[in-house]
């Protein structure tokens, strides 16, 4: 367990240190992570409403920091290349990143194509029932990605980096509010780049 929690703690830290120098990118972030909050409530409760909101808004926006504003120059701080970080990111790199949403986009289409989803589904005969047939699939694209990746990961780097992964991502809105409560409040002193002190002396 001890060795478990160990991983997690170094990918959380590796993943604050790489891909979040941006204040903008952690502002959306912690926008990000309190919409995914509501959005988990919403998963017992109105499950329609939380893949609307967790696709096209918490997760749009989570995006949106990455492809956007974070530097994706020479990382000086962690002496470390875009093109390396990409290599090595555990989860999904940009590259990935835009498979999975490329993937999202498009299947409304396939919905309006295909409306039974291949005998999945019940036809959708209205706006309402398009969309309920829609935050299926959105459920299910999501929890498959998460899925994916993670078996992915056990034959790349092991069973334990996989779960620790998963473990990660399930609990990254919680961690994201820990960690980027103040970053509004840097952004709106004007700094627009984190100077990582704290890496810079791990």
């Amino acid at each position: 367990m001890k060795g478990f929690l160990d991983e997690l703690r170094t990918q959380r830290w590796d993943d604050h240190r790489f891909y979040h120098h941006s204040r903008i990118n952690q502002t959306l972030h912690l926008l990000s992570a309190l919409s995914f909050l509501c959005t988990y409530v919403l998963l017992f409760t109105n499950p329609i409403a939380a893949a609307l909101f967790g696709w096209t808004f918490a997760m749009i926006i989570r995006q949106v920091g990455h492809f956007f504003f974070e530097p994706l120059g020479y990382d000086e701080v962690n002496q470390a290349t875009h093109a390396y970080k990409e290599k090595v990111k555990v989860g999904y790199n940009l590259r990935r990143k835009v498979i999975l949403l490329s993937i999202w986009a498009l299947s409304p289409l396939v919905l309006l194509v295909q409306p039974r989803l291949f005998g999945i589904f019940k036809a959708h005969t209205d706006l309402h029932s398009f969309l309920e047939n829609m935050s299926r699939l959105w459920i299910f694209l999501g929890g498959a990605g998460l899925v994916f990746r993670t078996v992915h990961l056990f034959f790349l780097r092991g069973v334990k980096t996989g779960l620790v992964w998963f473990t990660k991502i399930l609990t990254d809105p919680f961690h994201d509010v820990m960690i980027y409560y103040k970053a509004p409040y840097y952004l709106l002193r004007g700094q627009l780049i984190d100077p990582m002190s704290s890496a810079e002396h791990a």
